[in-house]
Protein backbone atom coordinates (compact mmCIF):
# COMPACT_ATOMS: atom_id res chain seq x y z
CA UNK A 1 0.00 0.00 0.00
CA UNK A 2 1.34 3.53 -0.68
CA UNK A 3 1.40 6.25 1.61
CA UNK A 4 2.03 9.88 1.10
CA UNK A 5 3.49 10.56 4.21
CA UNK A 6 5.84 7.65 5.91
CA UNK A 7 7.59 7.70 9.15
CA UNK A 8 11.61 6.97 9.26
CA UNK A 9 11.89 5.24 12.36
CA UNK A 10 15.57 5.33 12.71
CA UNK A 11 15.92 8.86 12.48
CA UNK A 12 12.45 9.95 13.54
CA UNK A 13 11.45 12.41 10.47
CA UNK A 14 8.67 11.92 8.24
CA UNK A 15 9.41 12.21 3.98
CA UNK A 16 6.88 12.54 1.46
CA UNK A 17 6.39 9.83 -0.84
CA UNK A 18 7.00 10.61 -4.28
CA UNK A 19 6.18 7.68 -5.81
CA UNK A 20 2.86 7.57 -3.94
CA UNK A 21 2.38 11.41 -5.16
CA UNK A 22 3.48 10.90 -8.97
CA UNK A 23 1.02 7.59 -9.19
CA UNK A 24 -2.03 9.84 -7.58
CA UNK A 25 -1.18 12.55 -9.73
CA UNK A 26 -0.86 10.58 -13.19
CA UNK A 27 -4.44 8.37 -12.14
CA UNK A 28 -6.19 12.02 -11.43
CA UNK A 29 -4.38 13.39 -15.29
CA UNK A 30 -6.11 9.64 -16.74
CA UNK A 31 -9.57 10.30 -15.23
CA UNK A 32 -10.13 13.75 -16.12
CA UNK A 33 -8.60 13.50 -19.51
CA UNK A 34 -11.47 10.12 -19.53
CA UNK A 35 -14.23 12.67 -18.67
CA UNK A 36 -13.16 15.36 -20.80
CA UNK A 37 -12.96 13.53 -23.72
CA UNK A 38 -16.28 11.57 -22.87
CA UNK A 39 -17.96 15.07 -22.87
CA UNK A 40 -16.45 15.67 -26.29
CA UNK A 41 -18.28 13.11 -27.70
CA UNK A 42 -21.72 13.81 -26.83
CA UNK A 43 -23.55 16.21 -29.00
CA UNK A 44 -23.13 20.04 -27.88
CA UNK A 45 -26.56 20.54 -27.25
CA UNK A 46 -29.12 17.69 -26.91
CA UNK A 47 -32.32 19.37 -27.64
CA UNK A 48 -31.67 22.69 -28.55
CA UNK A 49 -35.33 24.15 -29.26
CA UNK A 50 -38.21 21.76 -27.75
CA UNK A 51 -41.71 21.46 -30.05
CA UNK A 52 -40.22 22.54 -33.33
CA UNK A 53 -42.26 20.52 -35.77
CA UNK A 54 -41.97 22.35 -39.09
CA UNK A 55 -38.43 23.95 -38.89
CA UNK A 56 -35.75 22.03 -38.98
CA UNK A 57 -34.51 20.64 -35.55
CA UNK A 58 -30.99 21.73 -36.73
CA UNK A 59 -31.91 25.34 -37.37
CA UNK A 60 -29.37 27.18 -34.63
CA UNK A 61 -30.16 30.12 -33.00
CA UNK A 62 -29.85 33.18 -35.30
CA UNK A 63 -31.63 31.16 -37.79
CA UNK A 64 -34.35 31.00 -36.28
CA UNK A 65 -34.60 34.20 -34.86
CA UNK A 66 -34.48 35.51 -38.92
CA UNK A 67 -37.46 33.22 -39.56
CA UNK A 68 -39.42 34.52 -36.60
CA UNK A 69 -38.48 38.25 -37.64
CA UNK A 70 -39.33 37.28 -40.70
CA UNK A 71 -43.08 36.17 -39.82
CA UNK A 72 -43.32 39.10 -37.74
CA UNK A 73 -42.80 41.40 -40.21
CA UNK A 74 -44.77 39.48 -42.52
CA UNK A 75 -47.98 39.59 -40.37
CA UNK A 76 -47.39 42.79 -38.44
CA UNK A 77 -47.49 41.34 -35.10
CA UNK A 78 -45.01 40.41 -32.02
CA UNK A 79 -44.08 37.40 -30.20
CA UNK A 80 -47.48 37.43 -28.27
CA UNK A 81 -49.40 36.61 -31.36
CA UNK A 82 -48.35 32.87 -31.39
CA UNK A 83 -46.33 32.42 -28.43
CA UNK A 84 -47.96 32.75 -24.53
CA UNK A 85 -46.19 34.41 -21.87
CA UNK A 86 -46.15 32.04 -18.29
CA UNK A 87 -47.60 34.64 -16.12
CA UNK A 88 -45.75 32.76 -13.08
CA UNK A 89 -41.91 33.44 -14.76
CA UNK A 90 -43.28 36.23 -17.11
CA UNK A 91 -41.21 35.01 -19.75
CA UNK A 92 -42.31 33.54 -23.00
CA UNK A 93 -43.50 29.99 -23.18
CA UNK A 94 -41.53 29.13 -26.24
CA UNK A 95 -42.89 25.66 -26.54
CA UNK A 96 -46.61 26.07 -25.50
CA UNK A 97 -49.16 24.82 -28.01
CA UNK A 98 -51.89 26.64 -25.98
CA UNK A 99 -53.01 29.38 -29.08
CA UNK A 100 -54.43 28.55 -31.49
CA UNK A 101 -52.46 31.25 -33.65
CA UNK A 102 -49.09 28.86 -33.60
CA UNK A 103 -50.61 25.98 -35.11
CA UNK A 104 -52.09 28.28 -37.71
CA UNK A 105 -48.68 29.42 -39.05
CA UNK A 106 -47.12 25.72 -38.87
CA UNK A 107 -50.58 25.42 -41.39
CA UNK A 108 -49.85 28.26 -42.94
CA UNK A 109 -45.98 27.51 -43.78
CA UNK A 110 -46.73 23.89 -44.97
CA UNK A 111 -49.01 25.64 -46.88
CA UNK A 112 -46.38 27.87 -48.64
CA UNK A 113 -43.78 25.19 -48.99
CA UNK A 114 -46.34 22.96 -50.66
CA UNK A 115 -47.51 25.66 -53.16
CA UNK A 116 -43.16 26.61 -53.75
CA UNK A 117 -42.36 22.91 -53.99
CA UNK A 118 -45.59 22.59 -56.72
CA UNK A 119 -45.47 26.07 -58.53
CA UNK A 120 -42.45 27.26 -58.44
CA UNK A 121 -39.90 24.28 -58.29
CA UNK A 122 -38.42 25.93 -55.09
CA UNK A 123 -35.86 23.91 -53.54
CA UNK A 124 -34.67 23.82 -49.74
CA UNK A 125 -31.63 25.42 -48.68
CA UNK A 126 -28.65 24.06 -46.41
CA UNK A 127 -31.09 23.68 -43.03
CA UNK A 128 -34.04 22.30 -44.88
CA UNK A 129 -36.07 25.09 -45.16
CA UNK A 130 -37.97 26.60 -48.27
CA UNK A 131 -35.09 29.20 -50.66
CA UNK A 132 -37.08 32.47 -50.78
CA UNK A 133 -38.42 31.70 -53.90
CA UNK A 134 -42.46 32.18 -54.90
CA UNK A 135 -44.61 33.00 -51.96
CA UNK A 136 -44.05 33.41 -48.48
CA UNK A 137 -45.61 35.08 -45.67
CA UNK A 138 -45.75 38.58 -46.91
CA UNK A 139 -47.07 37.64 -50.10
CA UNK A 140 -51.00 37.19 -48.58
CA UNK A 141 -50.36 39.50 -45.18
CA UNK A 142 -48.42 42.14 -45.94
CA UNK A 143 -48.25 43.60 -42.69
CA UNK A 144 -52.04 42.39 -41.82
CA UNK A 145 -52.68 39.54 -39.11
CA UNK A 146 -55.83 38.44 -40.91
CA UNK A 147 -55.48 39.49 -44.67
CA UNK A 148 -58.37 40.72 -46.09
CA UNK A 149 -59.97 38.29 -48.82
CA UNK A 150 -61.65 40.03 -51.56
CA UNK A 151 -64.19 38.13 -53.67
CA UNK A 152 -62.57 38.68 -57.13
CA UNK A 153 -66.46 39.93 -58.60
CA UNK A 154 -66.18 43.22 -55.91
CA UNK A 155 -62.94 44.01 -57.07
CA UNK A 156 -62.62 47.56 -58.75
CA UNK A 157 -63.09 47.87 -62.15
CA UNK A 158 -65.43 44.74 -62.60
Amino acid sequence: MLYLLQLNQSQGKMFINKKAIITIGLLSLVVFTSMVSLNNNKPAKEKLYKNLKVLPKNITKQQLHDVMEEWEHALGTKCSFCHERDTATRKMNWASDAKPEKEMARKMYKMTEMLNKKYFHAKKNEIGMMAEEGVNCNSCHRGQEHPEVTPASKKEGH
